[in-house]
């Protein structure tokens, strides 16, 4: 989609477009508050500006539009309107050992239990093993740095979404 016809969609395709990019109801409303975007650039930044707007519970609302690290099932199921970008993102689980994904799954568990929120990281280009090991790193920080950490992975992946939203026809 050219950004041009970003612009012409109506308010509830909009939303729904840019609710595949990051699911906090207060960013999406930012970004179509702040259409017509002139071109790409301005598009990434009024996503930077709307994204510097949110609080903690807005990042937690972000957080829930994802999957588990590895979790297919849930993948299809319950994330449907995201499921080929977040399988693409998740690439480097697809194809991990058996022990690598029982690994994951058990500290998502443990993250989830220590922080609330599913463990997010921009797994494009990363292997579950690397995967594991940055969420491994993560469970030793405390609530209001791992928030911080999670915040700047949901930005990536928006930006990456956005990307991908542009290129669809």
């Amino acid at each position: 989609m050219r950004i041009e016809s970003l612009n012409a969609l109506p308010d509830d395709a909009a939303r729904a477009g840019l609710a595949r990019c990051c699911g906090a109801s207060r960013w999406v409303g930012a970004m179509l508050a702040a259409r017509p975007y002139a071109d790409r650039d301005a598009l990434f930044a009024a996503a930077e500006r709307a994204a510097d707007a949110l609080g903690p519970d807005d990042w937690r609302q972000a957080f829930a539009h994802h999957p588990r690290i590895g979790d297919r099932a849930a993948l299809e199921r319950r994330f449907a309107s995201t499921t080929a970008w977040a399988a693409d993102e998740q690439r480097g689980a697809a194809t991990a050992a058996p022990g690598t994904l029982d690994a994951l799954a058990e500290g998502n568990r443990a993250y989830e239990a220590r922080f609330g929120y599913v463990f997010i990281v921009c797994a494009t280009g990363l292997g579950a093993r690397e995967m594991l090991s940055r969420l491994n790193a993560r469970l030793c920080n405390d609530p209001e740095r791992e928030l911080a950490i999670a915040a700047d992975e949901q930005r990536k992946i928006t930006r990456l979404r956005l990307a991908k939203l542009l290129e669809e026809e």
